[in-house]
Parts: structure tokens; C-alpha cells; sequence
């Protein structure tokens, strides 16, 4: 009896992990490519954040209230239990690592913290698919709406690592040199600026149609996604240049909003965000560092045309929204 939805288990899985494949037009990782050194590290924060969900328990794809009504003894679901997690490659992964440990102890620290990390990845049941508990308490309306959809995609953790990891230096090291400021901040606005392609990606049909039949004109509704995203913007470049990080953000929305409106693409939970085409990644790049180079070297004044040019956008696209 268990072999049929082991079987089945095992397809949800690989299909499941190809969806993965989102950060290959993530515009972090995109310039992580022209990077000499530091594009090794931007890849290890990717791979570590990735961690979590890719090592979620195989048999939580299958609803809690379904599995009692199958016809399985006490015998099949202990074999479940035991056999789903194998169809995991990460398992496997960490047998071969254990075994490596045997004979090489130096592996024996990132034996423990990959572990630590698979642990809370199999046992927290938010990255299966789900809202975590604590984002219910993000005020409700349009803007907590968006919040809540933006800190379920990846892209704000990865940014959230680099920020963290800046905020402990300063505060235990001297001070930062200016050039790493700058760097760290356009590191940290670009970890989240594919997701300003993607505005509407994790909107179902139904969450579409509900804006529709809002009394409200769409670039009221542009404007909400527009202010939960500078909001999670500036938040995250505080330990850093948060004016920079604020042209930067408004740049990424000038450029994001007419493939978020024209060219939807669809967004998974807990994965990275996927822009719509490499050579628009690649536009919006440039632009964010120019936005956040000039704000920081020359002038706080490009802040003006930025938000000009974000406000002329959102208005133009927004209506073509409803």
C-alpha cells in the first residue's frame, strides 16, 4: 500500500525541486556572476537559505486530514515516517558527509551546523508551503498584505543575512570603509530587487479579481505594493546607507513595475524570485547602482528624480491594472 504514494511522494519532490531553478534570473546571483571574489559568497548565503526549504519533510505534501482516512496500519505510516525522508537527496547528502567525518574531524563543525539547519527545515512546517505563525501579526490592509507576500519569498532573508552580517561588524570591528558601505548596501537593495518584477507573482486568480472589485483606482493598489516594499527596503539597509538603499529600492520599482503589471509571471512560496528575462535583470541592475552610487558619492539629490520617476510609473501602470 505505501509504495503507490511513495511513488507519488518522490514525483511532488522532484518537481518540487526544480522550482529551485527561480534564482537563475534572480538578479542578486546574476551579478554575483561578474563578481571576482565575493560572487563565491553571495552563492554559499543562496545555497545556505536554500537549505531550509529543500530539506522539508517529504510526507508534509501530504494534507493532515487526508492521511487518517487512507487505509494504513500503524505498521505503514512507522515505514512511511522512516522511508519518506530518504527521498530527500539532501538526506543522502549528509550520510555521505557523516561518513566523511569519520575520518576527517575538521568537517566535524559543518557536519553539526548543516544538520542544525535540515532539522529546522524538516520540522518547521512554514516551509512547506505555508504562511508562518508570526506574520499574522503584520497589520492587515493592502500594505500589511504585501509585507506578509514579500517575507515569504527568499530574497528578503538573503538580504536579511547580509544586512545582519554588516550590523555585527560595525558594531565589534572598526569602521566599515566607505567602499564596503556602499557595496554592501547595492548588495542588499539588489537580494530583493527581482522581486520588484514580480509584484503581483504570488497573487492567485482570485486575489487578481478581488483588486478589480476594489472601489479603489490601481494606483492605489501599485502604490500599497510600492510602500511595503520600500518599507522591507530601507528596514533592511538601516545598518548600512538607507538613504543609498532608498534610491536603489525606488529604482528597482521604476524598472519592475511594467513587468509586474504587463508580464506577470507566476512566483512559488519560499523560493527566490524569478525575473521576467535576463537582459531587463540586467537594465534594472545597472540602474539600481547607479541610483545607489550616486546617492552615496555625490548627491542625496537623485533621491528626487527617483521618486518622481517611481510615481510616474506607478501611476501609469497602475492603470492598466484595473
Amino acid at each position: 500500500m505505501i509504495a503507490p504514494i511513495l511513488k507519488a511522494l518522490a514525483t511532488a519532490a522532484k518537481r518540487e525541486r526544480k522550482s529551485f531553478g527561480s534564482f537563475a534570473t534572480n538578479n542578486l546571483f546574476l551579478a554575483a556572476l561578474a563578481l571576482p571574489g565575493a560572487g563565491a559568497f553571495v552563492f554559499l548565503l543562496g545555497a545556505l537559505i536554500i537549505l531550509f526549504p529543500l530539506s522539508a519533510d517529504p510526507l508534509r505534501k501530504i494534507p493532515a486530514d487526508r492521511l487518517p482516512l487512507w487505509p494504513l496500519s500503524k505498521s505503514d505510516l512507522r515505514k512511511l515516517r522512516m522511508l519518506t525522508p530518504w527521498l530527500n537527496p539532501l538526506t543522502w547528502a549528509l550520510l555521505a558527509l557523516t561518513l566523511w567525518t569519520f575520518r576527517h574531524n575538521e568537517s566535524l563543525g559543518i557536519l553539526g551546523l548543516l544538520l542544525c539547519f535540515f532539522a529546522i527545515g524538516f520540522f518547521a512546517p512554514s516551509f512547506g508551503g505555508g504562511e508562518p505563525f508570526w506574520l499574522r501579526w503584520l497589520p492587515a490592509g493592502l500594505v500589511g498584505k504585501s509585507i506578509r507576500e514579500m517575507l515569504l519569498t527568499l530574497d528578503v532573508y538573503v538580504a536579511l543575512l547580509l544586512s545582519l552580517a554588516c550590523m555585527a561588524y560595525r558594531v565589534t570591528m572598526p569602521a566599515l570603509p566607505a567602499e564596503a558601505m556602499m557595496a554592501m548596501t547595492l548588495l542588499v537593495v539588489l537580494a530583493i530587487s527581482s522581486y520588484a518584477q514580480c509584484l503581483f507573482g504570488l497573487e492567485s486568480s482570485g486575489g487578481l479579481t478581488r483588486y478589480q472589485l476594489l472601489p479603489l483606482p490601481g494606483w492605489r493598489i501599485l502604490a500599497a505594493k510600492d510602500v511595503a516594499y520600500l518599507s522591507v527596503a530601507v528596514i533592511l539597509t538601516l545598518p548600512l546607507a538607507p538613504l543609498a538603499g532608498l534610491a536603489g529600492a525606488l529604482t528597482a520599482l521604476t524598472f519592475g513595475h511594467a513587468p509586474s503589471v504587463e508580464e506577470r509571471r507566476e512566483q512559488t512560496r519560499w523560493r527566490f524570485s524569478s525575473g521576467v528575462s535576463i537582459p531587463k535583470g540586467i537594465l534594472q541592475t545597472i540602474a539600481i547602482a547607479g541610483a545607489c552610487v550616486t546617492a552615496y558619492r555625490i548627491s542625496l539629490l537623485i533621491l528626487i528624480p527617483c521618486a518622481l520617476a517611481c510615481a510616474g510609473t506607478t501611476w501609469w501602470y497602475g492603470r492598466k491594472l484595473c
